[in-house]
């Protein structure tokens, strides 16, 4: 009898192991397969939500079959606990894998409302968008000058919706003191700036931000991205650069963001200065000039004239030997790398080309012909001034 009974038992067992191993599969199975989600939909996750919470939306919405699973796959995922709050987009047909990435990889909103604060460097402007999620892209609904006054009735009906994105994106050869005037004008931000950071010190770039965020705490956390942008670009410089640290090098990628706004001519405009200063030319640049009059204070707005070109300032690369005594903008990091790895080449002259981009030369006669034809196309469009050129 007792020969039966364990028989039994050790048949009850496997039968029990067999069972629980395919619900083991089953239960994988829904988690990674396609989900029920017809279109897709924007899922809220509020600060402090916990993950029943959430997977319950989930399911009373039709994004996942079973929030138990789900649950089960997020605690499995080492993932229980690193939900993110923010607007998401849940894609249709997303698995309850790609929803559990979507609400705990990054933290960066994906659905609703989205507004860009622009800090450029000729203005800076808000603008306004709203995810159409039958395209999955952003529609502008407003755009508007910062520091408007009234704001737009279209952003004061979202301002305060928590859902509301908010961003700050600084371009690449701004100021610092750009940067701060126009942070005073985001009323989204909190605290007063008191000094404007040392030039350069900023990181261009994209800060996702929320109501209330302090303007000191914005402005640290871009002194803290450059500071390691510069680093690791200063580690991997290439051998033989004419400066000794990476602050005169921050200074040579200022001048190179201000020359040229065309990425792939980065390296060769830094070689260009490089090439000079190795042969004890002066850099005759002008933004370096432009600086020395605006202090960094907003654009100069006119062409420069030869009484400023012949005018010494710490400045003024026409008259000063080396670099200037600070960046003259703060560097975006291709900028920074240009500056410690630059293109081998002969260069020591460039010139606007009429395209948007330069005309190089190796040699004083070559620069002479290059600039010709750039005073012809000035001439023909009806902007020439008294500006200098490069290299002259």
């Amino acid at each position: 009898m007792w020969r039966s009974v364990a028989s039994n038992a050790l048949t009850f067992f496997i039968v029990l192991l067999i069972a629980m191993a395919a619900l083991v599969a089953w239960g994988r199975n829904e988690f990674f397969a396609a989900g029920p989600l017809a279109e897709p939909i924007c899922l809220e996750v509020e600060k402090g939500a916990s993950l029943s919470a959430v997977s319950r939306n989930l399911e009373e919405r039709g994004a996942i079959t079973d929030a138990r699973i789900f649950r089960i796959g997020a605690e499995y995922a080492d993932r229980a606990e690193a939900l993110k709050f923010g607007s998401y987009m849940v894609p249709a047909k997303a698995s309850m894998s790609e929803v559990l990435e979507a609400i705990t990889a990054t933290g960066k909103s994906t659905c609703g409302r989205d507004l860009n604060y622009r800090i450029g460097v000729t203005k800076s402007d808000v603008v306004l968008s709203e995810l159409d999620l039958a395209s999955n892209s952003l529609t502008e609904v407003t755009r508007f000058d910062a520091g408007v006054e009234p704001l737009p009735p279209e952003y004061l009906k979202v301002s305060d919706d928590p859902a509301l994105v908010f961003r700050v994106t600084v371009a690449e050869g701004v100021t610092s003191w750009q940067i701060v005037d126009a942070l005073k004008k985001a009323d989204f931000l909190q605290g007063a700036l008191e000094t404007v950071p040392p030039e350069g010190s900023l990181a261009p770039g994209g800060y996702e931000v929320e109501r209330g965020t302090e303007r000191g705490a914005l402005i640290a956390e871009m002194t803290e991205k450059q500071a390691k942008i510069l680093a690791d670009a200063w580690a991997g410089r290439s051998e033989g650069l004419p400066y000794d640290t990476p602050e005169e090098a921050l200074i040579m990628a200022s001048i190179v963001e201000k020359e040229t706004g065309i990425p792939e001519e980065r390296g060769r405009v830094a070689s260009v200065f490089i090439n000079r200063l190795q042969q004890g030319m002066r850099l005759q640049t002008d933004p370096t000039v432009i600086y020395g009059i605006t202090k960094g204070e907003g654009v100069l707005g006119r062409g420069l004239r030869q009484s400023e070109l012949r005018r010494e300032t710490p400045y003024n690369t026409y008259v000063i030997d080396g670099l200037p005594p600070t960046p003259i903008a703060n560097p975006g990091a291709e900028a920074i790398k240009a500056a410690v790895n630059p293109d081998q080449t002969d260069d020591l002259f460039f010139v606007a080309d009429g395209s948007g981009g330069h005309a190089f030369a190796e040699t004083l006669e070559e620069h002479n012909q290059n600039v010709a034809k750039w005073r012809a196309i000035e001439a023909q469009q009806g902007t020439a001034d008294e500006g200098g050129v490069q290299g002259q």
